[in-house]
């Protein structure tokens, strides 16, 4: 597992950590069963405190991403067994998507062209995932 702090990047940085591993889960890239770094070795190979590496494995956990038990390392948890439903993915996603689309709005894009990127970023799934208009299809 590689995680990176950008700077630049106005998230803090339990948000970006929490965000690099849910990228390497859908790439394929961490598998359910791997294991995750120690919080105090990934702090300290950051150089940043390890509360805030807690903080970000606590929210993968709160998620389901990851299984966190006392004395053993983080790992990847198993995937999903089923989709999500349309209610289920709306509460989970709904704040994430209007405040993607305010976003869009303001940086002049039109519905068009956030189509064309969330596309573009959509074609970056795992290919052996199911692939989301189906699963959205199914639950509907």
């Amino acid at each position: 597992m590689l995680i990176t702090l950008d700077e630049r990047d106005a998230r803090p940085i339990y948000q970006q950590i929490v965000s690099q591993v849910k990228e390497q889960i859908q790439r394929g890239d961490l598998q359910p069963g791997d294991e995750l770094p120690p919080v105090r070795e990934l702090a300290g190979a950051l150089g940043i405190n390890l509360h805030t590496v807690r903080g970000a494995y606590g929210r993968l956990r709160d998620q389901g991403i990851i299984d966190l038990r006392l004395g053993r390392r983080a790992r990847i948890s198993q995937a999903r067994r089923a989709p999500a439903s349309v209610v289920e993915a709306e509460t989970a996603l709904g704040g994430h998507l209007r405040e993607l689309v305010s976003e869009a709005f303001l940086l002049g894009l039109s519905a068009n062209e956030l189509h064309s990127m969330l596309d573009s970023h959509l074609g970056n799934v795992n290919v052996g995932a199911s692939t989301p208009d189906s699963n959205m299809k199914e639950k509907r």
